[in-house]
């Protein structure tokens, strides 16, 4: 089964937990992001037109403590 994500293309001064805010509407999934997209896991501040790819959040939220969730 293909597994669902997006892309979401940063804009110049994009970082990491403003892109998860934007994404999923939490800044909670900054670790998330860039264990997908290792490429980038150096870059604090973005350029304009890196594609970052966002994977599906439902089964990291499952996993969460119930305070978290």
């Amino acid at each position: 089964m293909a597994r669902e994500v997006d892309i979401y293309t940063t804009i110049q001064g994009d970082m990491w937990d403003g892109i998860s805010y934007k994404v999923y509407g939490s800044d909670g999934f900054s670790k998330q992001l860039i264990k997908e997209n290792i490429a980038y896991g150096n870059v604090v501040v973005f350029s304009s037109g890196i594609n970052i790819v966002c994977p599906n959040i439902s089964n990291i939220k499952e996993s969460l403590p119930p305070w978290r969730k």
